[in-house]
């Protein structure tokens, strides 16, 4: 049986790590001047090499020739989500204080240590203060935030970082070139791309790519193989979401679904093309992309495209969904101030009537009547107005539905606590200063949305994925 490339082009010493001079550097040198710590913290993502390098170290410190199947017993590894209680600590510096066998140094690896509960941690910060003389520990993490202060200020910190991507694939371009593994530049970048940085996962695509032919692997053998979707249509959605055009979203993401992309898949190479050309537009769509999992994968990433974008087809001229309206189904309020709720002054009246200075005046009660004649109207800039007037009011408005139609806004509150305190003279006057120009008009909480967009985006949805959108209860997946 053939090993894996990950483990075949492992290194085994510091000279044949790529990509982390930042580290091995520094080690080396403390290895020729002989001085070496009694604690190393390894931080860093997933696939980077912290295990591989402290494996080297370790050995090094020891004089030990480094195999990557080899077993001393001077170097003992533990997987710290396995080993996380405080006995197996406990068992741990019993067996510390044992003087080391053939080595220099008894050397403890702790793989992933913020997994360690908090006793455990305790237990391990005891040794560390008092370390026996012969004891090294080298402990590495994907998660540093979650280890103690108390742990990392009493280790040499060494911080492992993500693949360049030039750097990535000259190491590929050799590895396959050594496994006379056929494959073009482009499919070899789209291996890179989907590697994200890490060696291991790089690696791992390449040599599960390299049974796909035995003639040269095209990019289109690579795209097809892996299920993404091709760059002009991902390129296509983004432009259609530009323009907010629920038919050509639906339709591009139809596409993409039946041809077999994930919408996972699709959510992430979106990601990747919004961060590689930051625009204005797309940030809120790169804000939802990371909730698109199952379940309901598809219908998350439809929401997400449609979220908060503008539909020209619909009778009023502009209109826009928020996260917090029961059309995209996620009834998650955005992060606010708290807001004491019993407080009247807070609730009710606004930071200028605080200050007795006079509110601009009510421009609902001097507008002409409603007309058919449309305005733009932007929810986001509205609701982030309001938010500046004061934060509860701002608060009860992430709990309702809206829809503009004429130079009318009309909200839907969710519930009749939330009509109440929108009601109020203070805070509608709070809202009509907010609205600029728009007519303030709050329905009861029986009354629902006169359009039936929501209805439209299930429907959608339901095209898309064939069949009627149901969750695991038998409701609709949109709503509590």
């Amino acid at each position: 049986m053939s090993k894996a490339l990950y483990r075949k082009y492992r290194p085994i010493c510091l000279d044949n790590v790529v990509g982390q001079p930042q580290v091995t550097e520094p080690l080396s040198n403390s290895l020729k001047q002989g001085k070496v710590n009694h604690a190393y913290l390894f931080i860093g993502p997933r696939g980077t090499g912290k295990t591989s390098v402290a494996r080297i170290f370790a050995h090094e410190v020891n004089g030990f020739k480094y195999e990557v199947e080899d077993d001393y017993v001077d170097i003992v590894e533990i997987d710290g989500a396995s080993n996380r209680g405080i006995d197996n600590i406990r068992e741990l510096r019993e067996k510390a204080a044992i003087a080391p066998t053939s080595g220099k140094y008894k050397i403890y690896i702790i793989d992933e240590v913020h997994m360690l509960t908090k006793e455990a941690f305790n237990a391990l910060l005891k040794t560390l203060e008092e370390p026996p003389k012969h004891v090294i520990f080298i402990m590495a993490t994907t998660d540093a935030y979650k280890v103690p202060v108390t742990i990392t200020s009493r280790a040499q910190t060494y911080t492992f970082k993500l693949a360049d991507a030039k750097i990535m694939t000259d190491f590929l371009r050799k590895v396959a070139d050594e496994e006379k593994i056929k494959i073009e530049d482009e499919a070899l970048k789209i291996i890179v791309r989907r590697g994200g940085g890490s060696f291991r996962d790089s690696l791992s695509l390449l040599d599960q790519i390299s049974t796909l032919s035995d003639a040269e692997i095209t990019k289109e053998l690579v795209i097809s193989a892996m299920g993404l979707p091709e760059d002009e249509k991902i390129l296509n959605l983004l432009d259609n979401y530009a323009m907010g055009d629920l038919d050509k979203i639906s339709a591009a993401l139809k596409d993409l679904l039946s041809a077999g992309v994930k919408p996972e898949t699709i959510a992430e190479e979106l990601i990747e093309r919004i961060i590689a050309e930051p625009k204005q537009e797309f940030l809120s769509l790169l804000a939802k992309l990371p909730d698109v999992k199952a379940p309901f994968a598809e219908a998350k990433l439809l929401v997400a495209l449609v979220s908060g974008r503008v539909l020209p087809e619909h009778p009023f001229s502009r209109r826009t969904f928020s996260s917090s309206t029961s059309y995209t189904g996620s009834q998650t309020e955005p992060p606010a101030p708290q807001a004491n709720l019993s407080g009247p002054s807070r609730i009710y009246v606004s930071e200028r009537e605080n200050q007795k200075m006079p509110l601009k005046k009510d421009i609902s009660d001097t507008r002409p009547a409603q007309t058919t004649q449309n305005i733009a109207f932007d929810w986001n800039s509205f609701v982030n107005k309001v938010q500046s007037l004061n934060d509860a009011v701002y608060l009860q408005l992430m709990k309702t539905s809206h829809e503009l139609m004429g130079n009318t806004l009309h909200i839907y509150p969710e519930k009749k606590i939330v009509k109440t305190i929108l009601s109020r003279d203070n805070n509608k006057r709070i809202l009509s200063e907010a609205a600029e120009g728009v007519k303030i008009e709050i329905h009861e909480i029986d009354e629902k949305p006169t359009t039936h967009t929501k209805d439209e985006m299930l429907s959608k949805i339901s095209d898309i994925m064939g069949g009627e959108v149901r969750n695991d209860t038998g409701g609709n997946p949109f709503e509590e």
